[in-house]
């Protein structure tokens, strides 16, 4: 089996100290007397310790000089390849000699059971089986009021600030407190660098990804020794990826701590305590994500501060803007970009691992999600798993569905989430609608192309989203029409309650649908605002203080419309009542027309036919000719007319259909006019 640089070179110098323990043991028998008393076994006896220093050293040490021996050691520790683990923590922490024999003689009983005994005898106490400040400094050959030796064991120290030496008993005097060698250091010097499970649980993978981003840039930035990095991303951003990349190519290992699971520590300053020593065991540097997770002011600034301060490299990843609170290092701010569809399916197909089937484009059904790399990975693991399930290969239906699957539930909470039932065949609407709906679907589907890649919209710090305008009747297909152009993205349609966002006391409805915006932008969905002129509505001249206010809510929503990056659609039945800024800023306004007679028909034929068979006197030409219905009131009469049928355990009937029709006309407040109803008056509830 190959030698071990590191435990060779640990072993040697461990040598080196445990003979200098030896020899004090030895002087310090030489001088006790001989303890005579009934309470033998409390400490140990002459014969105990001359047992313990009949047994020689382990491993033999060759007859040298300390000095010679010492030189020897750090000889072969110089040219090991790659550097022993003690000499790339001496050089990576700048320690002395006398910090590095102080971590020696503190590892000891650590390594060696019998060091707990020397110990304690030599503290003249057997329960106090480690050393102490004191006697660290006596093996050292130094006096216990030397104030540079004992500065090395100060809080600000590199032992105690890197992690490696832990000071026990604070409540003692200076010189009788323990040394304490923490086990992950211990097991780090022995070869074993698996991580402190304090740590572990907090590391989350950040894989590289191909076309996630040039790293090169800042791979050269950390490797020139810049210690401190801001990457901004955006929604399907890749930052942590990215980070991973860059510090990759500057010869060191990443380290991804997520700071979500950190915020839930219990202590989280002693996590990144141990989060840094971890960094600078391994020589790795730290990328923390997301910095939107320290969700509280003073818990942002105090924990940003802890960890831009660190002796490692930090690269933290985040959606919000940098704040110089959070640090007294100026960072060097970068842009993360979001993954764009061609790498989202190439990361998508390495993580599936298998030949796709016919008819399984990527790179089309992954367009419309914005998915960061580890949401990727989850969900072609997903696709596999609900493919499984059915039973089938790979079907476009099981990519879309292991898409949705990584979607945050804050949304729901805000707006009623709708999964899509409906298709471009249940449309009945004049070409020219149709025509604009699928342009809007194109739009959704390839704005990261047009938008991102080619750079169609510079300038305006405006995002990638997509805002269209459906005007029309209440009943005229507007919410369908939403959930079509949702079905065919593959996404789910989330329709926001007003009652969840219109507040009477100031400011509060800009915090409602900020905190709307915010969740929709962890989303893959379409957004619809229903009756979107009691939002979006006119600013009008200001006459008093709610007017003033009004126009304010109105100036920020135009300001957020213009940032936001996802798929929104604003429905109104009055067109006129919005305002014209709105207007300006939208990509799409379809007009949803009352249907004509021909389109009324089919409307008339699609809700009737679960009831159709054995209906042989329904006239349905002279429903769609007579009654100037929407398809949302034909859709209410067809539901009507089947409730009636199911009552009376026959076919439908023109009867049962006048009768819903007549319902409808009652909900509505209009008139049962005998010229509308025509030969089928007489069958008109009295």
């Amino acid at each position: 089996m190959a030698e071990n640089p590191s435990l060779r070179h640990l072993l040697d110098r461990v040598v080196l100290v445990e003979e200098r323990v030896r020899r004090a043991v030895a002087a310090r028998r030489q001088t006790d007397p001989d303890p005579d008393d009934a309470f033998r076994g409390l400490y140990l006896t002459d014969e105990a310790v001359g047992r313990l220093l009949d047994t020689p050293p382990r491993p033999a040490a060759p007859d040298r000089t300390d000095a010679a021996r010492h030189a020897e050691a750090e000889t072969r520790a110089d040219t090991a390849d790659p550097p022993t683990s003690l000499r790339r923590l001496t050089v990576g922490l700048d320690l002395t000699d006398l910090d590095v024999e102080i971590l020696l003689i503190a590892l000891l009983p650590d390594l060696d059971a019998r060091f707990e005994s020397f110990y304690g005898y030599l503290n003249d106490d057997v329960t106090r089986r480690r050393p102490s400040v004191g006697l660290a400094l006596e093996l050292c050959g130094l006096s216990p009021a030397d104030a540079s030796a004992r500065a090395r064991l100060g809080a600000g120290a590199p032992l105690l600030s890197g992690g490696l030496l832990i000071v026990e008993d604070l409540d003692r005097p200076f010189l009788g407190r323990a040394l304490r060698v923490p086990d992950r250091v211990t097991a780090h010097l022995l070869g074993d660098d698996t991580p402190d499970p304090r740590v572990a649980d907090l590391l989350t993978p950040a894989p590289p990804v191909p076309g996630a981003g040039d790293a090169a840039p800042l791979a050269r930035a950390l490797a020139a020794g810049i210690p401190l990095v801001y990457l901004r991303e955006e929604q399907g951003g890749a930052g942590p990826a990215l980070a991973a990349t860059a510090l990759a190519e500057a010869g060191r290992p990443a380290l991804t701590l997520d700071l979500a699971r950190l915020t839930r520590d219990p202590v989280p300053a002693d996590a990144v305590r141990a989060a840094v020593r971890e960094a600078r065991l391994t020589g790795a540097g730290l990328v923390c994500v997301p910095v939107d997770a320290l969700d509280r002011d003073r818990e942002r600034a105090a924990l940003s501060r802890q960890l831009t301060e660190a002796p490692v490299p930090v690269v933290l990843v985040g959606r919000i803007p940098w704040d110089a609170a959070w640090s007294t290092r100026p960072p060097l701010l970068l842009h993360a970009p979001r993954v764009e569809p061609t790498a989202r399916a190439a990361l998508w197909q390495t993580t599936y691992g298998q030949p796709l089937p016919g008819g399984v484009n990527l790179v089309n059904l992954l367009s419309p999600f914005l998915l960061n790399p580890e949401q990727i990975t989850r969900a072609a693991r997903s696709a596999a798993q609900n493919a499984v399930l059915d039973g089938t290969e790979l079907r476009p239906g099981h990519v879309r569905r292991g898409a949705r699957a990584q979607n945050s539930a804050g949304l729901d909470l805000l707006a009623r989430r709708i999964e899509p039932a409906v298709g471009w065949d249940d449309l009945v609407l004049p070409p020219d609608p149709l025509t604009q709906l699928r342009e809007l679907t194109a739009r959704a589907r390839h704005r990261d192309v047009v938008l991102g890649e080619w750079g169609m919209r510079p300038g305006g710090a405006r995002g990638r989203g997509v805002v269209a305008l459906f005007a029309g009747d209440s009943g005229t297909g507007k919410t369908m029409s939403a959930e079509v152009i949702a079905a065919d993205l593959g996404l789910d349609l989330y329709t926001v309650d007003l009652s969840t966002v219109i507040d009477k006391y100031v400011g509060e409805t800009e915090k409602n649908l900020e905190r709307i915006f915010s969740e929709a932008a962890g989303v893959n969905g379409v957004l619809l605002f229903d009756e979107a002129d009691a939002i979006f509505g006119k600013r009008s001249e200001v006459k008093d203080a709610h007017d003033r206010y009004a126009n304010v809510e109105s100036a920020y929503l135009l300001q957020r419309m213009e940032s936001f990056d996802g798929l929104a659609i604003l429905a109104t039945n009055l067109r006129a009542n919005l305002d014209d800024a709105f207007t300006r800023r939208l990509d799409l306004v379809i007009d949803f027309p009352v249907p004509d007679a021909d389109r009324r028909l089919a409307l008339w034929q699609r809700c009737l036919a679960p009831l159709m068979p054995g209906a042989d006197d329904l006239d349905l030409p002279f429903c769609a000719d007579s009654f100037e219905l929407a398809g949302g009131n034909i859709r209410s009469i067809a539901v009507t007319a089947a409730y009636l049928t199911a009552d009376a355990g026959s076919p439908l009937t023109m009867r049962q259909l006048i009768h819903a029709i007549q319902r409808e006309y009652q909900k509505l407040g209009r008139l049962t006019l005998a010229s509308e109803f025509g030969p089928y008056v007489d069958l008109l509830v009295p």
